[in-house]
């Protein structure tokens, strides 16, 4: 399928469906004379794990009212050594009307842990005058298992979903089955959002039979071109957090979408290729500042790939949206100013990023990278190390359930006997389309 056309109908697709509520949540009554507030069901998802790494994580969930959300968590299964962590850090805890967003610090690597989520309902009516009306606390207790060096070396990766529910539902139960230590959602998770809403529904609350797909297996996310675009989508942290601020050095304030995390064996590289179209673009009419941002990426990547536990791991593997290599000499590369358009090139956007290679690639082949995944093509492709290019690429596939030559896949990373064994699925068929196994650097 047309990838600009299939953007567009499956656009089209998810604003025409609605949402199923969550309701699995239990509430402490407020005192009778007090103010009650006649929105149910407070919280109205399952948790979201956003941002794996060794001692820290990120808990997300939906909200109905205005709130102060909570985290309960701690080693023991029924909670009884449980940690309370407010939403919004010092000072003041965040009230928010749609989203609670959870930073949880301090925690162990390789470390299994419990937790539970709740909210305080709120009625606001100004700086004098505020007061909680109720407590909800979701009786389910979910698991995470933090990152490190002991961690299970097992990644999956998948892209290009666009809200294409049927599509997500599948890839959903596929990463259940294979029950990895995490996943990286390589970007193009969203098609152009306007709203809060629309986001909630694609991260909180989309449209699948695993509501809590993201409840016990944490998530890492390298935004694609489409997750940039619409007023919502310009701040994307509102729903899906940024990394820790003790993460990143003052001059790397802004790139909270990298990550460098240690699982085991394998280090995990995230970077931004952000839009596929020049800031020069008059379709974005100055608006976007992606040059700027591809290149205050090298610094933080110099650094990340010189951390210890980044730089002794035996496999390094990268990851982000647009590819970094094609050999289609008609592929757009990106790079074509003002207007993305030559007659040479079969598109005017890009459909691999030249700039992001002659960027990043030196850095990744130099610190041993053995594998690059992409996405943003809509096709699954492998491509071999070649010449001077030492390191693979594979590009995920499509969101199209039915396609014949480009299908929906689950990008499958495991180590076993001292190699990375990389397998390819077919979530349309169920079948491993590919296996690729690589050497320790």
């Amino acid at each position: 399928m047309d990838r600009r056309k299939f953007i567009k109908s499956s656009a089209l697709a998810a604003a025409a469906i609605g949402v199923t509520p969550y309701v699995n949540a239990t509430s402490t009554p407020a005192p009778k004379d007090e103010e009650k507030s006649d929105k149910a069901n407070l919280i109205d998802s399952a948790p979201m794990l956003q941002n794996y790494a060794a001692t820290s994580i990120c808990v997300a969930f939906s909200v109905t009212d205005m709130a102060n959300g909570y985290v309960e968590y701690g080693l023991k299964p029924d909670l009884s050594d449980a940690i309370k962590v407010k939403s919004g850090g010092y000072r003041v805890t965040d009230m928010n009307s749609d989203i609670v967003r959870v930073r949880i610090t301090g925690l162990e690597p390789a470390t299994k842990y419990y937790y539970r989520i709740g909210a305080d309902r709120i009625s606001y009516g100004g700086g004098y005058s505020m007061k909680i009306l109720e407590s909800v606390t979701d009786p389910t207790i979910y698991s995470f298992t933090t990152a490190g060096k002991d961690a299970k070396p097992h990644f999956c990766v998948i892209n290009d979903t666009h809200a294409y529910w049927e599509t997500f539902d599948a890839l959903t139960k596929k990463i259940a089955q294979l029950a990895p230590s995490c996943v990286i959602w390589n970007g193009d998770a969203c098609n152009t959002e306007e709203t809060i809403d629309s986001q909630k529904r694609i991260f909180l609350k989309p449209q699948i039979s695993r509501q809590g797909y993201a409840a016990s297996t944490p998530y890492l996310f390298c935004p694609g071109n489409h997750d940039l675009r619409g007023l919502a989508n310009r701040h994307l942290e509102q729903v899906w957090m940024y990394r820790q601020p003790e993460e990143r050095l003052s001059r790397d304030w802004d790139l909270g979408r990298n990550f460098a995390v240690r699982m085991g064996d394998v280090a995990l590289i995230g970077l931004d290729t952000c839009e596929d179209k020049l800031d020069t673009n008059p379709l974005f009419a100055g608006l976007f500042n992606s040059d700027a941002y591809r290149k205050a990426q090298v610094a933080w990547l110099r650094d990340a790939l010189r951390q210890k536990e980044i730089a002794s791991a035996p496999f390094l593997v990268a990851f982000c949206h647009i590819p970094l290599f094609d050999s289609n000499p008609k592929s757009n590369p990106g790079d074509v100013a003002p207007k993305d358009y030559d007659p040479a090139y079969t598109h005017d956007f890009a459909i691999w990023q030249r700039t992001c290679a002659q960027l990043w690639t030196p850095l990744l082949q130099k610190a041993g990278c053995q594998l690059i995944i992409t996405a943003h093509q809509h096709k699954y492709r492998f491509d071999a190390p070649d010449g001077d290019r030492k390191w693979a690429q594979i590009v995920g596939g499509g969101p199209d359930l039915k396609g014949k030559k480009s299908f929906p896949t689950v990008i499958e990373g495991v180590v076993e006997n001292k190699q990375l064994v990389v397998k390819v699925h077919n979530v349309s068929t169920g079948a491993v389309v590919a296996t690729h196994t690589f050497k320790a650097k």
